[in-house]
C-alpha cells in the first residue's frame, strides 16, 4: 500500500501494537491535563452525569436579555410618563446593562461551533 491509498482510504490503516500502545499512553496523558481538556470543552462531570453545563448555562443569558429589556422599557416608559428623576434613573443604570448583555448574546449567536450543523447555537 502506497501513500495514496493510505490517505485516499484512511479507516484501511492498521496500527503496530506498538503504535497503539504508544498512541493509548499519550491519550492518557491528555485526559489527565485538564487544561487541555477545557480548552477540548471536556470536564469531567459531563463524563460522569451525561449533562452538559454549556447547555443549562445557555439558557440564562437569553433569559437575562429578555427580563432587562422588558424592565428598561418597562421603566422608561413609567418614568416618562410621570416623569419622576428617581425612574430615568433606574432607567440610566438598566439600559447599559441590557445593551451590554444583548451584544454577549449576539456574539454568541454569531459564533459559529461545529457540532451543530447549520444551527449557530443550540437555542437559536
Amino acid at each position: 500500500m502506497d501513500d495514496w491509498e493510505i490517505w485516499e482510504k484512511p479507516d484501511e490503516v492498521r496500527l503496530s501494537l506498538r503504535e497503539r500502545l504508544v498512541l493509548a499512553r499519550i491519550e492518557a496523558g491528555l485526559r489527565q491535563d485538564r487544561r487541555f481538556a477545557r480548552r477540548m470543552g471536556r470536564t469531567r462531570r459531563r463524563a460522569r452525569t451525561g449533562r452538559t453545563g454549556r447547555a443549562r448555562r445557555g439558557v440564562w443569558l437569553p433569559a437575562a436579555v429578555l427580563l432587562l429589556t422588558v424592565a428598561s422599557v418597562f421603566v422608561a416608559v413609567m418614568g416618562i410618563r410621570t416623569s419622576d428623576p428617581a425612574l430615568l434613573w433606574c432607567f440610566a443604570l438598566l439600559w447599559p446593562l441590557t445593551l451590554l448583555q444583548a451584544f454577549r448574546l449576539l456574539c454568541r449567536a454569531s459564533r459559529v461551533r461545529s457540532g451543530h450543523g447549520s444551527r449557530a447555537t443550540p437555542w437559536l
